[in-house]
């Protein structure tokens, strides 16, 4: 008998990834699944997100999981990318390889031999074609070192194939960007209720990538709740450089609740239904003139005063009236972002 080899495979809980990994657990390969988290995936099942699918495939398939986090580190290399970026603000290649490069410490601790992924060859237009595979590869310091299940024919043998740690005739040869024959090899392998069998990435739409450049415009050193505050409601650039954060119904003013307390000013409707609008990159003026426009544009308090409260950073509330005169539309409208 072969000693027991171990391999990282790279795991969004999607599709691919989920074949990749059951194709070389039945080849007697023992596996640890390695998940990226960021604010950027599209993959969300109501409120379970991503890492919620990724846990709950790795449970089916009976896989450790370790997740870890795209970070700041990851947020400085979505400013300036080496290789550039796609037709948005998707740094793919510079992403893939980040992530190759965790998978390869994670390789090194678990004292694994290689690294799997879910890649089909021209699945991606910028990621999976054969010259980007192969300097991605390369910048990552694992030439040889990944094997791809799903597509292993359309590439030369690996290492892994080489010194028979996987049986390369029992690797296949998709490509190209159907899922019919992923999807016909899930129901081969019995594997129920998968997510994502096309997921996606929000820095590739480009009304996201437009707030996405706001952000990095005006905020040198932007965390998580920051890219996640992009996901909600309407945004405005002031020409004084505040940021007006407007939500569109009751689930996202729950959310910014959440993500805005102890970093933006949150104005809340005092007496009347209304969006709580959050603040962001205040000094020691605050815009309340473009706040009472905000509330006569996305509220129903189109005359009369606009009571509200101010919640500031520090837990310190204020209350306040503003205005009595209405407010044209485009008066504020003018600042959207996107």
């Amino acid at each position: 008998m072969r000693d027991k080899v171990k391999a990282v495979v790279m795991f969004s809980g999607g599709l691919d990834s989920t074949l990749a990994t059951k194709i070389v657990m039945n080849q007697g390969v023992e596996v640890v699944a390695l998940h990226l988290t960021s604010p950027f995936c599209t993959c969300d099942r109501g409120s379970s997100g991503c890492k919620a699918a990724s846990v709950m495939m790795a449970e089916q398939l009976g896989v450790r999981m370790v997740t870890v986090v795209k970070g700041k580190e990851y947020y400085r290399l979505i400013r300036n990318p080496k290789f550039g970026y796609g037709s948005a603000m998707n740094p793919c290649i510079d992403c893939r390889i980040f992530g190759l490069k965790k998978a390869k410490e994670l390789m090194e601790a678990e004292g694994a031999r290689f690294i799997v992924t879910g890649e089909v060859l021209g699945q991606r237009p910028m990621s999976q074609r054969r010259d980007a595979i192969r300097l991605i590869e390369r910048e990552a310091g694992l030439e040889g070192l990944i094997l791809r299940p799903l597509s292993a024919q359309h590439f030369p043998p690996t290492i892994p194939e080489k010194e028979g740690w996987v049986d390369r005739e029992k690797l296949l040869s998709i490509s190209g960007r159907s899922r019919k024959k992923q999807m016909e090899l899930a129901e081969k392998f019995d594997l129920k209720n998968y997510p994502c069998p096309a997921g996606g990435c929000l820095l590739t739409d480009k009304g996201f990538a437009r707030r996405v450049k706001d952000l990095l415009d005006h905020k040198e050193d932007p965390d998580t709740p920051d890219f996640n505050l992009l996901k909600i409601g309407r945004h405005l650039r002031l020409p004084t450089g505040e940021k007006l954060i407007v939500p569109r119904n009751e689930a996202e003013n729950r959310r910014i609740e959440f993500l805005g307390r102890g970093r933006l000013v949150l104005a809340r409707p005092d007496g009347f239904p209304g969006p709580i609008v959050g603040i962001d990159d205040f000094n020691s003026r605050l815009p309340l003139e473009a706040v009472e426009m905000a509330f006569r544009r996305y509220s129903k308090k189109k005359e009369g005063p606009v009571p509200l409260v101010l919640q500031f950073p520090d837990g310190e509330t204020r209350q306040v009236v503003l205005g009595g005169s209405s407010v044209e539309r485009e008066n504020i409208e003018k600042f959207l972002v996107v």
